[in-house]
């Protein structure tokens, strides 16, 4: 018996303990090099554990929901044992390939594509038939980076996916009780990712002196811009056009005419940061997830849209690491995609600045002395007093509302 240890090292510095969600196999059960064992689960990112050696899952040390640190023993597996006669497909691993492949996936003209384990996972999960995935790795192997583009392109799903079963009585059931006695209640303990924004919002309220300006801004011209142009950007760059990249824009454009905004404080020193990393607030089913647009001044609209893309089909499924959550210099904050009006939002620390946008209506203005219906946004920026005074939020809230409202100041970089 040759007895291997399953351990955990992608920790960050900054994370010191996480949670085992579930075990994908149990003790007794065949496993192949780099096949997914586990769900770890950090205050950022749930990310998969691939087994370090095929054999058999001898033990199991740690259980779902345990508390792990990095290097801990999770597991043992006997890399010398037999597996049962009926795991031979399992075990099949390719002599080219350090880690091994998941089983070929079939496909719609009933030939085999074989895709990497995570890649098969996720297609999986979304139950996205392999067929509609151009594979990109080695030999046409589908990958996971091929997995989420074919999403984020608009692949459907070749089922539909079933909503997960309730794991609480409806509500109704308990209405329709006669006396009505039943008064549930459940307990349940905060994820990781909802324990640490719960004390980041804290640390950031308790420690900045937080103030927030607002302005409205006319988005007519956007609007008219991208009706006049969505079908052939989608056309010459592969992604739909939005709304979020001309903000983004428009945000950069007054950062860098406003540095201060775009600073962080350390201690009793201010640093000015000369890039620009925007933070976009991307709701996931683990809660609130902020992925960065690392030096969104060297990108294109369509750049843009297409990493937004990205971050949100990766969000929805968990997928995003710590490098695309680590970081920034600024965030925007969305919530006029769930209908919002008006809102005023929580700078994300060490960050001193936040743009909150909120739904286009159309509503009454007046434009040369005339009533007039115009689509409107009320922008709202919170800032670091701290550091900020309002001259410098209030021009640089102005700066964005006059770069939307005239969208070739962003062309020419006015």
């Amino acid at each position: 018996m040759a007895i291997i240890d399953v351990t955990i090292s992608q920790l960050s510095e900054s994370v010191a303990e996480a949670t085992l969600l579930n075990w994908k196999k149990q003790p007794g059960d065949a496993v192949v090099v780099d096949e997914i064992l586990f769900e770890i689960e950090t205050d950022k990112v749930v990310f998969d554990v691939p087994s370090p050696a095929s054999g058999i899952l001898f033990e199991i040390l740690v259980g779902d929901g345990g508390t792990v640190v990095a290097n801990q023993v999770l597991a043992r597996i006997d890399n010398e044992a037999k597996p049962a006669a009926a795991a031979p497909a399992l075990l099949e691993t390719t002599a080219e390939s350090k880690g091994a492949l998941s089983p070929a996936a079939p496909s719609a003209e009933g030939s085999s594509t074989i895709a990497m384990p995570s890649a098969a996972r996720l297609m999986a999960e979304t139950g996205l038939n392999p067929a509609q995935v151009e594979g990109t790795g080695r030999h046409g192997r589908i990958t996971k980076g091929d997995v989420l583009s074919a999403i984020a392109g608009g692949a459907e799903p070749a089922t539909p996916i079933p909503p997960p079963a309730p794991k609480l009585k409806p509500v109704e059931a308990y209405l329709e009780s006669p006396l009505m006695t039943d008064r549930p209640e459940q307990r349940v303990p905060m994820t990781r990712l909802r324990a640490r924004i719960a004390e980041r919002l804290l640390q950031s309220q308790a420690t900045n002196a937080i103030l927030t300006t607002f302005n409205e801004v006319n988005m007519q011209a956007v609007i008219e811009l991208r009706s006049r142009y969505k079908e052939k950007f989608e056309k010459e760059h592969g992604v739909k056009l939005g709304f979020m990249p001309f903000f983004v824009k428009a945000t950069m454009q007054a950062l860098r005419k406003y540095p201060v905004l775009n600073a962080s404080v350390e201690g009793k020193e201010i640093i000015y940061h000369g890039y620009f990393d925007i933070g976009i607030a991307v709701s996931s089913p683990r809660g609130l997830v902020v992925p960065i647009l690392r030096n969104v001044d060297q990108m294109s609209i369509a750049e843009i849209e297409r990493k937004i893309a990205d971050y949100s089909a990766k969000a929805k499924l968990g997928n995003l690491s710590l490098e695309e959550l680590t970081g920034g210099t600024f965030s925007i904050s969305n919530g006029g995609v769930f209908g919002s009006m008006l809102s005023t939002p929580i700078i994300n620390p060490p960050q001193s600045a936040i743009l909150g946008i909120h739904a286009t209506k159309d509503r009454p203005v007046v434009e040369n002395g005339q009533i007039v219906i115009r689509p409107m946004n009320y922008l709202a920026m919170s800032y670091d007093h701290r550091i900020i005074d309002g001259k410098e939020a209030v021009l640089g809230l102005n700066a964005i509302k006059d770069a939307l409202e005239d969208p070739a100041r962003l062309l020419l970089d006015l």
